[in-house]
């Protein structure tokens, strides 16, 4: 299956609160980020912290490009989870929201982790999950999911239906149809300025490109460029420094080929944006802070 990563279920789902009476509640340097860049959920997050300008309030751990587990997961990320759940029966994945103060996890839940982030850390950024817009907001991260990623995976798939191919196929041009037409209208996918959506969107676009496609034909391959405002949206949020100084095209493809087991088609070799011009430098090594 064309999956850069195996499929779990978070099993940390904890919120960060707003007061001290919460068990986890908003205070500098208390809580730390452990993230891959190369996993598409660790992306999103990286993207928002660098956007929020939480270097200095919220530090971030890198961890390796390739998982380095045996099954899947993070050698580093092991006592964590151990701490957090005794003898835990899965992988040790990321992304991962840590508590300092007890040396447990709070999260491994993406979305939470990023409404967190810009509900309870985000006071000197942008406003990316503003009041009103939770639901378009988590809207666009269904299309996301099944519109773009799921469909893309069903899509590539070698074995299989192909009738069910051609349908995951056409629920990934709807898609992308739908997206071209709300950015003939719009600067961003909800409006005028920036929110989680778009993070949320280039990020499934990253991996659209970067992971997907090289289990595609020629043919979808180019039923999917033929969507200019689209692309363009994505390279224009791939210019700007919170974006593309995370991305690492070559961490990608190496987590990809360590878990794919599908087979290479002819979109391969049709790349749709060259993503090493953006990503001119790595992504900075996060500054352990005081904790």
């Amino acid at each position: 299956m064309p999956a850069s990563s195996p499929t779990t279920v978070p099993s940390f789902r904890n919120r960060i609160g707003c007061d001290a009476r919460s068990g986890y509640y908003a205070v500098p340097h208390r809580y730390r980020l452990h993230l891959s860049p190369s996993c598409p959920h660790c992306l999103q997050i990286a993207v928002t912290h660098s956007l929020l300008g939480l270097d200095g309030v919220l530090p971030m751990t890198p961890l390796p490009a390739v998982p380095d587990a045996p099954d899947g997961g993070y050698l580093a990320l092991r006592p964590l989870y151990e701490a957090s759940s005794h003898l835990h029966p899965g992988p040790a994945v990321a992304p991962v929201l840590s508590d300092d103060w007890t040396g447990r996890i709070v999260s491994t839940h993406t979305p939470d982790i990023l409404r967190d982030l810009a509900r309870r850390f985000g006071g000197h950024g942008p406003d990316l999950h503003p009041r009103g817009a939770e639901e378009a907001i988590e809207a666009v991260g269904r299309l996301c999911e099944r519109g773009i990623t799921w469909a893309a995976q069903r899509a590539g798939e070698s074995a299989g239906d192909s009738a069910a191919r051609e349908i995951a196929l056409a629920t990934l041009l709807r898609a992308l149809d739908v997206l071209e037409w709300r950015l003939g209208s719009r600067e961003h996918v909800l409006g005028g300025e920036l929110t989680l959506a778009d993070v949320q969107l280039w990020a499934a676009l990253v991996q659209l490109d970067t992971v997907h496609r090289h289990h595609l034909d020629a043919a979808a391959v180019h039923d999917i460029t033929v969507h200019p405002r689209l692309w363009a949206y994505v390279q224009s949020l791939t210019a700007h420094p919170a974006f593309g100084a995370h991305l690492d095209p070559d961490g990608i493809a190496r987590r990809h080929h360590a878990h794919c087991r599908g087979e290479e088609a002819a979109g391969a070799a049709m790349q749709i944006v060259d993503w090493a011009a953006y990503a001119r430098h790595p992504a900075p090594e996060p500054t352990r802070q005081p904790g």
